[in-house]
């Protein structure tokens, strides 16, 4: 029961199933989406820093480094088209988030994951055959729209398709394969930088058409999940499905439960208007203020320019490119933690214990650049550039294992079948927006703030730990379909926007 300051919550119809072959391929499949966003995620940073790149699509930042000491350690990177290449993709994908949403929900979650694979396919082949930075953005606008569908339709999926039980080790696959991704990319950038002939950014860009084929090949696989063949009418399609990816016959009690959502969901016209409803308010909110902390842990700062950070912290271009990959490993080992214990000690205790370990990292990090780091030399001394190292490694574990994968997991299975498009179109819109922003901004922020942005990031870490601590109910273990009577009717906080707005309008009330 979530009270309190929102404790664990327990309860809800546990309905007969097994873990089936089916669903473990499936959500293998789907979840090479993540691959694909991690690896986009990864390999912008790694050929930003290649010299070869560098001197083709952004020579002014090129002619700066060859000049030692003539610009801050912290400002190398300043440019903003450097930076555009980088957020161009998550400017794509918050708008095709919302076209994502229409797919999603008239035609399914595998169709909206084909898609996303056929984008993916196409930016690839823009990306690493381009001739000037138009077609260089260009790809990378269509691999934007590419995790716009993609981020939209894979949660879902794997949120539908699991049993209640291991629903949040099966979804962070694909948090995992996001940082596999960004793995990937790291050790490709790493092999790329030593290619003679100033090709290997190419080698980096194209290599990307791998995990592009898998997911493209998987959606074909996949079968639809029971929950929106049912919501688009597809009774008997539904019912069988559920009966192969549930392992058992006797499928009716889930069923009727998928019904009555789909009923419920059929009764509203305007997706995007119901979620604005009071009874919805809970939701959103914890969802939007999710996706903004899980960017302003700072990560994606990291995970985008790790090997220009490590150069601008004083690291040869090797060295960067080699921390790069091992803090890489570690947010994989970190992803692999959360698929063990998300679903034993719950969302909440992750989500604590990883800001607190993230707070500690970010302010040992501002105090070593503060003291040591100077703006015009490229020094620090080795036993504090591997403490560096090591403090970024254990940011990065500890997000790999809390809000890298809870912040989609929990957005993913909270909102009521009526409202959970629209509502994962928000998650993503809204991550991809703040995405933009620090993509967009972080290098500059750099410039200007120096070792401070460090503690900027801090702060937030500090806030989001508040709001989780008091506000954010557990969620682990409750059937999907469950939500607000399990979760949200119970909460201290939360419970006076369900009662509310459930005894104004009569209509939901078959959801009770």
């Amino acid at each position: 029961m979530a009270g309190g300051f929102g404790v664990t919550t327990s309860g809800g119809e546990d309905f007969e199933a097994r873990i089936t072959p089916l669903v473990i391929i499936s959500c293998i499949l789907a979840s090479s989406g993540g691959l694909m966003f991690g690896y986009d995620i990864g390999i912008s940073g790694g050929v930003t820093s290649m010299a070869d790149f560098l001197k083709k699509f952004f020579p002014a930042v090129y002619k700066r480094q060859q000049i030692p000491g003539l610009e801050s350690n912290y400002c190398k990177y300043d440019n903003q088209y450097l930076q555009l290449f980088t957020s161009s993709l998550y400017l794509a994908a918050l708008t095709a988030s919302f076209f994502a949403s229409y797919t999603t929900r008239k035609l399914g979650r595998k169709l909206t994951m084909l898609v996303a694979g056929i984008f993916f396919c196409v930016g690839t082949v823009f990306n690493a055959a381009a001739k000037n930075l138009a077609m260089l953005i260009i790809g990378r606008l269509l691999l934007g729209c590419g995790v716009g569908f993609g981020n939209q339709a894979v949660p879902l999926f794997l949120s539908e398709v699991a049993p209640p039980r291991i629903r949040g080790a099966l979804n962070i696959l694909f948090q995992l394969n996001v940082t596999v991704g960004l793995l990937l990319a790291n050790v490709i950038n790493y092999g790329s930088s030593k290619v003679t002939g100033g090709w290997g950014w190419r080698l980096s860009l194209g290599l990307a058409g791998v995990p592009s084929v898998l997911l493209t090949i998987g959606a074909i696989v996949v079968v639809d999940t029971p929950n929106s063949l049912i919501e688009r009418g597809k009774l008997e399609q539904g019912k069988s499905v559920l009966k192969r990816i549930r392992g058992v016959e006797n499928v009716d009690p889930e069923f009727l439960e998928l019904l009555e959502a789909s009923r419920m969901a059929k009764e509203v016209k305007h997706p995007f208007r119901n979620l604005l409803k009071r009874r919805n308010r809970p939701q959103l909110i914890i969802t939007v203020f999710l996706q903004f902390f899980q960017q302003f842990t700072g990560i994606n700062a990291i995970n985008f320019y790790a090997p220009v950070l490590f150069q601008t912290l004083g690291f040869k271009s090797d060295a960067s490119l080699y921390s790069a990959v091992i803090t890489g490993s570690c947010m994989v080992v970190g992803a692999i933690i959360s698929i063990y214990l998300a679903d034993r000690v719950g969302r909440r205790v992750l989500l604590l214990e990883g800001a607190i370990q993230m707070l500690v990292s970010h302010i040992g990090v501002t105090i070593i650049l503060g003291l040591k780091l100077k703006e015009t030399t490229s020094s620090l001394d080795r036993g504090l550039a591997i403490l560096v190292v090591v403090l970024v490694c254990s940011f990065v574990g500890s997000f790999g294992w809390s809000w890298g994968p809870l912040a989609w997991l929990i957005a993913s299975e909270i909102f009521p079948l009526e409202a959970r498009s629209a509502g994962q179109s928000v998650t993503v819109g809204v991550n991809m927006f703040f995405t933009f922003v620090i993509a967009q901004a972080f290098l500059s922020m750099l410039c200007h703030l120096k070792f401070g942005i460090f503690l900027f990031f801090a702060a937030f870490v500090f806030i989001m730990f508040l709001f989780v601590l008091f506000l954010l109910p557990e969620t682990k273990g409750v059937p999907i379909e469950e939500m607000t009577d399990v979760v949200w009717r119970q909460h201290w906080f939360w419970r006076r926007y369900i009662e509310d707005d459930f005894e104004d309008d009569p209509k939901p009330q078959g959801y009770a």
